[in-house]
């Protein structure tokens, strides 16, 4: 393979360098320790159950058919009703949750120290789903805005990856042509397909790679220390 030379680098924040499953499966642990309702039901229910509703509430708001407000609230309600709970409870168990995710951020492995490498030599900068508010925490936590040229974060722009907008809004900021742009993310939809289809470089970091991912992804990574070598660093 080629040697990557791009001129701006995009990185996703969850799950490339932010360990954001980890971080919601031990804010749910701390959610289903907290509240003496769950007596009987096994933490892994409440993961299966919260995950399943989750995804497919992400998926309404991605096509616009629900907004944040309406997420927020039925992830927690409806994953009540699934477990033959009082649904009532969403809204105190929505902040608990929230509280408690937020003190289990941390540095996917390896992903500090070659970020930051990445930013010494190039420009970088940050796209991700997600709330505003939420995201902007993460941002200001992990110092990123000292290093990122530029913040794209999917509920300022109005729109999710993989929409192509995102993407055109995030090229024009970067100022560099198209095909020099690389971006770095683990989802397969949301990164490699939408960047693909921007007509940028993507490097995809996963554990898993599927067929498809080898036509679209420039390089497939599962440690950073490949990205770097790629990159010549």
């Amino acid at each position: 393979m080629s040697q990557l030379n791009p001129k701006f680098i995009y990185f996703d924040l969850d799950d490339t360098l932010l360990d954001h499953k980890k971080a919601e499966q031990a804010g749910l642990r701390d959610v289903h320790q907290h509240f003496d309702m769950f007596n009987g039901i096994s933490e892994d229910n409440l993961l299966e159950t919260y995950h399943h509703i989750n995804k497919g509430l992400w998926e309404e708001y991605g096509r616009g058919e629900i907004d944040r407000h309406e997420l927020h609230r039925r992830r927690f309600s409806e994953t009540f009703q699934e477990l033959d709970l009082d649904e009532n409870m969403q809204e105190e168990a929505g902040k608990v949750y929230m509280n408690y995710y937020r003190n289990h951020w941390e540095w996917i492995a390896g992903a500090k120290e070659a970020y930051e490498a990445v930013a010494e030599k190039f420009e970088v900068g940050i796209i991700t789903n997600g709330f505003a508010e939420t995201q902007r925490l993460k941002i200001d936590q992990f110092n990123l805005k000292e290093t990122a040229r530029q913040i794209v974060i999917s509920e300022d722009v109005g729109v999710m990856k993989p929409d192509p907008r995102i993407f055109d809004h995030s090229t024009k900021l970067a100022g560099v042509n198209r095909e020099d742009i690389l971006y770095v993310g683990d989802s397969f939809t949301s990164d490699v397909v939408g960047g693909s289809k921007a007509n940028w470089k993507v490097a995809w970091y996963t554990q898993t790679p599927i067929e498809q991912g080898y036509k679209l992804a420039d390089l497939i990574f599962d440690d950073f220390d490949e990205l770097l070598n790629e990159l010549g660093i």
